[in-house]
C-alpha cells in the first residue's frame, strides 16, 4: 500500500479503490455517502487486503 493511495483514501475514498473492481468502488462510495469515516475505513481495509497479495 503506497503513501499516495493512503492519502487518496483519506481525501476521496472511492477513487483510491477504483482499480479493485466495481463492487469495491460501490461499497466504498455508499459508505462514504453514509459518512466520511466509514468510507475511509472501508477503503483502507480494501487497500490493506490487496496490498498483501503482491
Amino acid at each position: 500500500m503506497s503513501v499516495w493511495r493512503v492519502i487518496l483514501a483519506i481525501l476521496f475514498p472511492p477513487l483510491s479503490v477504483l482499480d479493485q473492481g466495481c463492487g469495491s468502488v460501490l461499497i466504498v462510495f455508499l459508505l462514504t455517502l453514509a459518512g466520511w469515516v466509514p468510507g475511509v475505513i472501508a477503503a483502507l481495509v480494501i487497500l490493506n487486503r490487496t496490498g498483501h497479495k503482491s
